[in-house]
C-alpha cells in the first residue's frame, strides 16, 4: 500500500523539538513515529496510553505542590525513606 495521505498539525515548536530528539534516539524519522501511533491506535481501537481527568484530590494536590505548599523536602533516599517511615 503507498503512502499517499497527508498529515498536518500545529505544535509548540519546543515540543516537536524535544520529540523529534526522542524519535532520533530511537533510530525513527518522525514519519515513521507517527505511523506507529497510527497503527497502535488502530490496534488497540484506541488511544495507546491512558487519558485520564484527574480527580479534586489529584488536582487539589497539583495546585498545592505548584505553589509550593504541602512540600516535604528530602537530603536523599534515606531520608525519604525515613520520613516515610519505610
Amino acid at each position: 500500500m503507498s503512502k499517499t495521505a497527508t498529515i498536518r498539525a500545529r505544535i509548540q515548536p519546543e515540543l516537536k523539538d524535544k520529540a523529534e530528539h526522542v524519535f532520533r534516539r530511537l533510530g525513527l524519522t518522525t514519519t515513521q513515529a507517527i505511523a506507529m501511533f497510527y497503527k497502535q491506535v488502530e490496534l488497540r481501537d484506541g488511544l495507546p496510553f491512558d487519558v485520564v481527568i484527574p480527580n479534586k484530590t489529584t488536582r487539589r494536590t497539583f495546585e498545592y505542590t505548584d505553589a509550593g505548599h504541602d512540600l516535604v523536602m528530602c537530603e536523599d533516599a534515606d531520608d525519604m525513606f525515613k520520613k516515610l517511615g519505610i
